[in-house]
C-alpha cells in the first residue's frame, strides 16, 4: 500500500503571541495533514502558551537567532517536505498548499514564496533596497534562480534539508539556503505569496542596516568559501598591480643607470609579487578543496530520492523468484 508523503512545517518564534496563533491555525486549514512545529527562540511573552492552544508542538532553541532555530529544526524533522515560515503572520499561510503542491509536482528541491506586497506599509523601503541589492551581490556571484533572496516562506525536499549545513546563526540564514540550492544547481521553483503589514501588538526583529551587513558578510564570507580561486586571483591581483607600480621605478633607473639605488623599494616589489602569487596558489588549492566538499554535498543529496506523492516503482515477485520493476502508470 502506498504511504503518503508526510508534509511538516517550522514556525521560528521569539515574542509572537499576537500572531503565532493565527499561523498555526491558517496551517491547519491549508495543510490538515501536516505537523505544525513552533520553535520558540526565548521568547519571554506568551508565544509558547498560545501556540499550544492553537495546536501546534512547541520545541525550544534557546540560542538566539533563526538561524540556530532552523539547524535544530532540521536536525529534529524528518519529512518528505518541510515547510518554514514566520510566526508573525505576514506571509499568506493559506497558500501553504499551493507551495507543497509544486514541490511534489516539479520535483523541485525548493520552492520559494517570493512575497508581493499587500499594502505599501508591509515592506519597508530599506528592506527593499537592501533585499534587491543583496540579490544582485548573490546574482553575480553564484547566479540566480529567485527574485526574493532573502523570504522566510519556503518548502524544502527531504533531500534539500539533509544536504544543507545551516552554519549562519540569524537573519542571514535564508541568504545561506539561498546559495545552498545556487552552488548545487538544484531545482527551484518560486511562487508569488502576499505579504502584509504584522499583526498590531507583533513588532519586527528586523534592523535594516544592522542585519543587511550581517548578509553582506556572509555573502563575502560564502563567496571566499564557495568561489576562491575568483576571490585569490582578485586579491593577488591587487598586490601584483602595487608590486608593479612599486618596481617600475626601480626598472627604470636600472635600465637608465646600470645600478638599482632603491633597493628596499625592489626588495619590497619583489615581495609583494611572491606574496600574490602564493595567494594566487592557494586560491587554486582551496578550488581543488571546494571541489570535493560539493562532492560529498552533492552525494548526500542524491542519496534521498525525488519528492513525490507516491512512490514512483513498484516491485512485484514473480513466481520465479526474480523482482520485476514496475512504473505504477503501468509501463514495464
Amino acid at each position: 500500500m502506498d504511504m503518503p508523503p508526510t508534509i511538516a512545517c517550522v514556525v521560528p518564534c521569539h515574542n509572537e503571541e499576537a500572531a503565532v496563533g493565527k499561523v498555526v491555525r491558517d496551517l491547519r486549514a491549508a495543510l490538515p495533514e501536516a505537523d505544525i512545529y513552533v520553535y520558540d527562540n526565548a521568547s519571554t511573552d506568551r508565544t509558547v502558551e498560545v501556540a499550544r492552544e492553537a495546536g501546534a508542538i512547541v520545541r525550544e532553541e534557546r540560542r538566539k537567532g533563526k538561524g540556530n532555530v532552523i539547524r535544530r529544526a532540521f536536525a529534529d524533522v524528518d519529512a518528505d517536505a518541510l515547510l518554514i515560515i514566520d510566526g508573525d503572520d505576514t506571509y499568506d499561510a493559506s497558500r501553504a498548499r499551493d507551495l507543497v503542491d509544486l514541490l511534489f509536482e516539479g520535483p523541485y528541491d525548493q520552492v520559494v514564496g517570493a512575497r508581493r506586497e499587500t499594502v505599501s506599509a508591509a515592506y519597508r523601503a530599506g528592506h527593499a533596497f537592501g533585499n534587491r541589492l543583496l540579490t544582485g551581490v548573490v546574482g553575480s556571484l553564484f547566479g540566480n534562480d529567485v527574485t526574493d533572496m532573502l523570504s522566510g516562506y519556503r518548502v524544502f525536499s527531504r533531500r534539500f534539508v539533509k544536504s544543507f549545513p545551516a552554519l549562519s546563526r540569524q537573519f542571514e540564514t535564508e541568504t545561506e539556503m539561498t546559495i545552498h540550492a545556487l552552488h548545487l544547481r538544484l531545482p527551484t521553483a518560486e511562487l508569488e505569496v502576499d505579504y502584509r503589514v504584522r499583526p498590531a501588538g507583533s513588532e519586527s526583529k528586523l534592523r535594516t542596516f544592522r542585519d543587511g551587513w550581517h548578509i553582506l558578510r556572509v555573502i563575502l564570507d560564502l563567496a571566499r568559501r564557495e568561489r576562491p580561486s575568483l576571490v585569490h586571483t582578485a586579491v593577488a591581483g591587487l598586490l601584483a598591480l602595487v608590486s608593479v607600480v612599486l618596481g617600475i621605478p626601480v626598472i627604470a633607473d636600472f635600465i637608465r643607470t646600470g645600478t638599482v639605488p632603491r633597493i628596499p623599494t625592489a626588495i619590497l616589489a619583489a615581495a609583494v609579487m611572491t606574496i600574490a602569487a602564493l595567494v594566487l596558489l592557494v586560491g587554486y588549492i582551496l578550488e581543488s578543496l571546494m571541489h570535493m566538499r560539493q562532492e560529498q554535498s552533492r552525494l548526500v543529496h542524491l542519496a534521498y530520492a525525488a519528492p513525490t506523492r507516491v512512490p514512483r516503482y513498484t516491485t512485484h515477485h514473480m513466481g520465479t523468484g526474480r523482482v520485476r520493476v514496475r512504473n505504477v502508470s503501468g509501463e514495464v
